[in-house]
């Protein structure tokens, strides 16, 4: 069984991440209004990323970890450049 950390961005702009064993069902819950109070009310959302794991504990500690991240540094994440987020990562942008 696979786990997912993703992110989707929300009406306002802002990105919304987590992590599930079913990234369908708990994107398509987010859409509805139903993944979370947050995304509720930041409707619409968007399915902007995802990563899959091994084992839920991987895909929790991804998710901890890119919230602390800079919108900066989320969106190198979103493009897939490595480059930049290696760049920001040694700027001390979290």
């Amino acid at each position: 069984m696979a786990f997912y950390t993703y992110l989707l961005k929300c009406s306002d702009g802002s990105y919304y991440c987590g992590h599930n064993d079913d990234l369908e069902a708990r994107v398509a819950q987010h859409r509805i209004g139903k993944g979370s109070d947050y995304t509720a009310r930041c409707q619409p959302v968007e399915f902007v990323w995802s990563q899959d794991f091994p084992t839920r504990h991987e895909a929790l500690t991804a998710e901890c970890q890119i919230k602390g991240w800079s919108r900066a540094k989320k969106e190198a994440l979103i493009a897939r450049d490595w480059g930049e987020i290696q760049a920001l990562c040694r700027s001390g942008s979290e």
